[in-house]
């Protein structure tokens, strides 16, 4: 059993346990043809496409130089195509191996209510 599950251990810093990414999802804009594809090519370079969902994603573990570029072309499809584009903290995936958030107190609150869907909006945990 790993030591950040044993009962009364504290996670280190660097566990997985301690950390977060940015989620980015991303719905497109209806448009006419050409406008469409111009939304499409600035999408796919920064995000990946779910078919289930029918949505965009994209994650960020870091606020650096090339996670500022991705933040900025969505939210120049936002401006100028109307994508919709929504920002979450969430766990990090299993499958991840990219830089991380640390969790902070009230960034864990927050994180932790993201992981439980069933909770409805509001209703966070009191620390």
């Amino acid at each position: 059993m790993p030591a950040s599950t044993v009962k009364g251990m504290t996670p280190s810093p660097n566990s997985r346990d301690s950390a977060w990414v940015l989620e980015a999802i991303i719905r497109t804009a209806p448009a006419a043809d050409p406008r469409w594809q111009e939304q499409l090519d600035r999408l796919r370079p920064v995000a990946t496409y779910d078919r289930e969902t029918q949505t965009w994603h994209a994650r960020l573990g870091a606020l650096d130089l090339a996670g500022m570029r991705v933040l900025q072309t969505l939210f120049d499809a936002a401006h100028i195509h109307g994508t919709e584009v929504r920002l979450a903290p969430v766990p990090v995936p299993a499958y991840w191996n990219g830089p991380t958030f640390t969790k902070d107190p009230e960034v864990a609150s927050l994180v932790e209510a993201q992981a439980d869907p069933g909770r409805p909006l509001g209703q966070l945990p009191l620390a």
